[in-house]
């Protein structure tokens, strides 16, 4: 009895979201593409990026879990920054969509931008769905799929950094 007061003032200290917090991880990947100069204005045009390998296993290792224990892998943030050239600002894009496709799974729309403003620098941070992407990053590798809107012409290639941060809700070994 002497043992159940110190136990019951500890309780609310080991809260549900405490504990599914320690089992939580990022993984944040980068990965380039070039905007080509002379893109047409108001045509939808695609770009790809290459195979991003996705590293997931040894990630899922590093943080005490395996992919079979993971329950959801969400992207929390997907931003854009225009690497080169160094005054290029992001004015020239009317909107983005970016897909994830990886093999066996159909291609799933997970960030966009719509109505992106003129005035614009070279960071946008886009919207993401939300959507458990698991099975996505569990495999080796995905692959993202641009599609953009641009309202003017480019005069040079625009080489942009796509980063992105997804959360990642396991169960850890031994739990």
């Amino acid at each position: 009895m002497k043992y159940l007061l110190p136990i019951l003032l500890l309780i609310p200290f080991f809260s549900c979201k405490k504990v599914d917090k320690l089992t939580q991880f990022k993984m944040e990947y980068n990965e380039i593409v070039v905007i080509p100069s002379s893109t047409g204005v108001n045509l939808p045009f695609n770009l790809l990026t290459p195979d991003i390998p996705s590293n997931s296993q040894s990630t899922f290792e590093g943080n005490n879990t395996r992919s079979d224990l993971v329950e959801s892998i969400k992207l929390t943030k997907m931003d854009m920054t225009i690497q080169s050239p160094s005054n290029g600002k992001f004015g020239f894009l009317k909107s983005v969509e970016i897909y994830i496709s990886a093999q066996g799974l159909p291609e799933e729309k997970i960030a966009w931008k719509n109505n992106i403003p003129s005035d614009i620098g070279n960071y946008l941070e886009l919207e993401t769905s939300g959507a458990d992407l698991k099975e996505y990053i569990k495999k080796d590798k995905y692959t993202l799929r641009l599609s953009t809107v641009t309202d003017e012409i480019l005069t040079s290639d625009h080489q942009i950094n796509v980063h992105s941060i997804f959360t990642v809700d396991a169960k850890v070994l031994g739990q």
